[in-house]
């Protein structure tokens, strides 16, 4: 019960963001377009003509898988599982003129099905490939040919009534939530570049170890905030809110692709630094003359990469701060290199990344001139 208690204490922040994620206006705008979606569907499709009104209940079902989040979405999700469908029934239907549904045809008829579903080719819709197979054999029987006609036909319905609902009630594009996070992200890396620079200060092995176990997680950061991003993008397809912005996002893109570079120039810093720190396998040798003008670098370089604009006068005085905080750290290592007679150490390769990271970070300034 004690271990039970603490994971769910130790969990308890990410199930808080889940549910914060969970009740965010885009999210409740896209419950609430679902529950009308999904009405409508129920509403209309009694009074589809023919056969096809015996089998209603396919078009709430054909508006739920055509909701998304993006007008682009919702017309990928609802082309894939009508494409699904139909690649289902075909299946079913070469079954039906031929050996009929029997003990052995329906298996194998479900098992090509999930082998075509694996190909790729159906995007969302792979599923409905062995299901709508199965469906039609085994729920159409006898009345094969009228119920794969309802059934593609009710989840047609769906599909366009969905489309419409997401249409008339556009979703505001998730530009800004996108580069919000990229800006949360170069602060991430901004505080982590700090917490090293304390780190090498402190008595070793320093109480604070947790700036070591976050730096694996950068990576994890960098694949969510691109995922972020394609979403971004796709949010700005066929979406008339986005009308006469299709380069809105590159700007972020360009920011995603700098700090991503200076993610892993900090990795290497962190990793060497904790290596050095806890004499680890491959560990360098940090010169004890270096700890100071290393922390007062990983400072200064720390405080240009917050600027999230680089133009102004401030941003320039920082940098200018960094690059002399870099300068003399450089010329400390030149020293201690004729001095000692090694080049090896954790501060020659922290002092050549900070360099680096302080040259990339400026990369939008320098194009902006």
């Amino acid at each position: 019960m004690t271990k039970i208690r603490s994971r769910i204490r130790e969990r308890r922040p990410a199930i808080v963001e889940s549910l914060r994620e969970a009740v965010q206006p885009a999210r409740l705008l896209l419950v609430a377009k679902t529950a009308l979606a999904v009405g409508l569907a129920w509403w209309i499709a009694p009074h589809m003509p023919g056969v096809t009104d015996e089998y209603p209940y396919y078009a709430p079902l054909g508006a739920l898988v055509s909701m998304y989040p993006t007008l682009m979405g919702s017309v990928r999700s609802g082309l894939q599982t009508l494409l699904g469908l139909v690649a289902g029934i075909g299946l079913a239907t070469v079954v039906v003129l031929t050996v009929g549904p029997t003990w052995w045809t329906i298996p194998v008829v479900v098992g090509v099905g999930v082998l075509l579903s694996g190909t790729g080719w159906f995007g969302v819709g792979k599923e409905y490939v062995p299901i709508a197979a199965l469906f039609v054999l085994i729920v159409g029987g006898q009345d094969a040919d009228d119920y794969s006609l309802g059934y593609l036909a009710q989840m047609a319905v769906g599909v366009v009534v969905g489309l419409i609902v997401n249409v008339v009630i556009a979703p505001a594009p998730t530009t800004l939530v996108a580069a919000a996070r990229v800006d949360a992200f170069r602060r991430q890396l901004s505080d982590h570049l700090h917490d090293i620079g304390y780190a090498i200060t402190e008595s070793w092995p320093p109480e604070h170890e947790q700036w070591a176990d976050d730096a694996a997680s950068l990576a994890d950061t960098t694949a969510s905030l691109r995922t972020a991003l394609a979403e971004a993008d796709d949010s700005r397809r066929v979406n008339p809110r986005a009308r006469g912005r299709r380069g809105e996002t590159q700007h972020i893109h360009e920011d995603l692709r700098r700090l991503d570079r200076i993610a892993h120039l900090i990795r290497d810093i962190a990793d060497a630094t904790a290596d050095t720190i806890w004499d680890r396998p491959g560990s360098l040798g940090l010169d004890p003359e270096l700890p100071e003008p290393l922390s007062a670098a990983c400072h200064a370089v720390a405080d240009a990469i917050a600027l999230d604009d680089p133009t102004t006068a401030d941003a320039h005085r920082l940098r200018g701060d960094a690059a002399r905080a870099i300068r003399l750290l450089l010329e400390r290592v030149d020293d201690r290199t004729i001095d000692v007679g090694s080049t090896m150490g954790t501060g020659v390769l922290s002092a050549m990344h900070l360099r680096r990271i302080l040259i990339v970070s400026g990369a939008r300034d320098e194009s902006d001139d």
